[in-house]
């Protein structure tokens, strides 16, 4: 048998730190520059490698032919527009749950929308939280080697400290997470503003070496390219959604910089400047199909390629920055959303939004990312998995969205439909193409999240079942205040606070409480923890207070999905003495059981996840001083 130990509250008490807006003195043309740091970081860095290894797999390593050049020249200008553009910044941006993105955010809209009937958005919502954890593993990986890979331009001899320096700078990324990025983030807007402009500049030096390619625009040069190229052509388009991996952040960080500060810096800058890299390489190569080895470094002139090699660099910490704080938000919805197990989330800003730490997902991050860098060595290497991760994503993503339309926005279902077919035949396309590098390297993010789904529902699961076992094995609380106050239990001075998950049961502790220890205080709270499908909750539906008895008071404390549960503040904030408070909270032993409704393997990896889950005390900042916790032995 195995053994281990959970707390209450149960499935649902999880919570998440806010996501705090902007104070509202922040300009718009700010907001603009910052979203160009942290949102588009991660698109910003796709020029490095997505022409490349797109005419690489289109011509099986030689130089590419005109028609190669056009045609994926086009393939990439057109997914900007169709999917970043179209899909996201004018479709995807409108699903916004008060003010905030994501994933986990858009599942909280899904289900608000659906109601009980909704239980199948939670399954999207795994594989899309999943599957953004395998690109959250390639992208530093992809990123940081494709801009060091840059010094084999400035000296051949470079070559075999490419990837050493690339583990270094990425460890060095992972060992400053703890304090946060506050201090520099605002150098990351114009950091990487700057680095739009050097594109911008670089790709339209050499927009003359053959002015013919603005003709990349037609889409017929893409579609006659793939109709043309067969297995070549798909293995091309699997690598051009190279250039649109990062489109979720413009989802994702809505709620830190705002819609329309997002669509006004993709507008004014990023897409421009994507687009005349992307065509001033394809001019380029026109003109010297040689250059193929590495087309962005070779756009600018040789005294200026350790500059740009260093600009990169930076470019690409940027962009794996942004990456790393989203997984961290992202982490904390899924445990709100109840996906995933408490872990310890430390804030490393009062002011500035998003700046969070989970010490365990950093750490799992380095290691993965450091994984991948020495597994697969090389850029090109890892473009293969990098594609099928961000694909899958973004179809989970289109699916979610047909259900808030229709449901939520009130679209009639063939409308919707028809809006958002045709960008899930797109990405169905690219998901197909994507399928075809599964064997090199596309098993990694499949391998990672079916790892995620299987643990995520297995936490549900086995959450599911503990609250099913106590609400068989409950006392109705009317019943037990009832007995408690008729019978000849010693009253201890002072407030208890015994947390549950069900308000209309006896908490664990409070039973366990009066059985073995005859005691029941003067007063006691029964607080129950709910997670509300909001990002957050306002001051005044905070806490709700309800007079049971003499000795007894109901109390629930909301949280919304996007914040940083505080029991104690909540309560004094809502004129309770903090002071005076002590909490009981059950921890339960678990013991594995072939009869009780999982596999025993799943009650072990359950098991295994709940002792590795931070207790109920810390993750609700209850002061240790003031925390009791009172055992029992529950089979799953």
């Amino acid at each position: 048998m195995s053994a281990g130990a959970t707390t209450e509250p149960t499935a649902h008490d999880t919570s998440t730190p806010p996501v705090a807006g902007h104070g509202p003195r922040t300009g718009f043309w700010a907001l603009a520059l910052g979203s160009v740091g942290v949102v588009y970081g991660d698109i910003g860095t796709s020029p490095l490698y997505a022409l490349k290894e797109s005419l690489h797999a289109a011509s099986g390593g030689h130089a590419p032919t005109r028609e190669m050049v056009f045609g994926v020249v086009s393939l990439i200008l057109w997914a900007l527009i169709l999917i970043v553009t179209l899909k996201y910044v004018l479709i995807v941006m409108r699903a916004d749950n008060d003010g905030e993105g994501g994933t986990p955010s858009l599942v909280a809209l899904a289900q608000r929308a659906l109601g009980r009937s909704g239980g199948f958005v939670i399954v999207l919502g795994m594989i899309g939280v999943s599957l953004f954890y395998g690109d959250a593993i390639i992208t530093p990986a992809i990123s940081v080697l494709s801009a060091i890979e840059g010094l084999k331009l400035v000296t051949p001899a470079l070559d075999p400290y490419v990837l050493p320096l690339s583990i270094a700078i990425i460890v060095g990324l992972f060992a400053v997470q703890n304090h946060g990025t506050a201090k520099v983030a605002f150098v990351f807007g114009p950091l990487t503003a700057l680095w739009f402009i050097v594109m911008a500049l670089g790709g339209l030096g050499h927009l003359l070496d053959d002015l013919s390619i603005v003709a990349a625009f037609n889409p017929t040069h893409g579609i006659a390219f793939l109709l043309s190229h067969g297995t070549a052509g798909l293995l091309a388009l699997g690598a051009v959604f190279l250039a649109v991996t990062g489109a979720e952040a413009l989802y994702a960080d809505m709620g830190h910089f705002g819609r329309q500060p997002i669509r006004a810096a993709w507008f004014g800058l990023v897409l421009p400047a994507l687009a005349l890299n992307y065509l001033g390489q394809g001019a380029m190569l026109l003109a010297h199909p040689e250059r193929i080895e590495n087309p962005f470094f070779l756009l600018y002139p040789s005294w200026a390629l350790l500059p740009m090699v260093l600009l990169a660099t930076v470019a690409t910490v940027i962009a794996s920055q942004a990456v790393i704080t989203g997984t961290f938000s992202i982490t904390q919805q899924a445990m709100q959303l109840g996906l995933l197990p408490r872990m310890r989330v430390l804030r490393t800003s009062e002011t500035e939004k998003g700046q969070i730490y989970i010490p365990r997902v950093n750490w799992w991050l380095l290691t993965a990312v450091v994984f991948l860098a020495v597994l697969f060595k090389s850029s090109s290497s890892l473009a293969a998995a990098y594609g099928i991760a961000v694909t899958g994503d973004m179809v989970i993503t289109a699916c979610l969205v047909f259900v808030v339309a229709w449901r939520f926005w009130r679209w009639p279902a063939a409308v919707a439909a028809l809006v958002l077919a045709p960008f899930l035949l797109v990405e169905f396309v690219f998901l197909s193409a994507n399928a075809l590098k599964i064997l090199h390297g596309g098993w990694v993010p499949l391998t990672i999240g079916a790892a995620l789904v299987t643990a995520m529902w297995t936490w549900r699961r086995g959450s599911a079942l503990i609250a099913r076992h106590i609400h068989e094995h409950r006392v109705p609380l009317a019943d037990f205040t009832h007995m408690a106050e008729t019978g000849s239990v010693l009253r201890a001075p002072g407030t208890a606070v015994f947390l549950t998950g069900s308000p209309d049961d006896a908490p664990g502790a409070l039973m366990h409480n009066v059985k073995h220890n005859h005691v029941l205080h003067e007063r006691n709270l029964i607080l129950t923890v709910v997670t509300e499908e909001v990002p957050k909750v306002s001051g005044a539906g905070r806490v709700t207070v309800e007079r049971l008895s003499d000795a007894f008071t109901g109390v629930t404390v909301r949280f919304g999905f996007t914040e940083l549960p505080d029991l104690p503040r909540a309560l004094a904030n809502a004129g309770m003495d903090e002071d005076g408070l002590s909490y009981f909270l059950s921890r339960r032993v678990l013991v594995a059981s072939p009869t009780t409704g999982m596999p025993v393997w799943q009650d072990r990896l359950y098991i295994a996840m709940a002792l590795a889950a931070t207790d109920a005390s810390r993750f609700f900042r209850i002061p240790a001083e003031r925390a009791v916790e009172i055992g029992a032995r529950i089979d799953i």
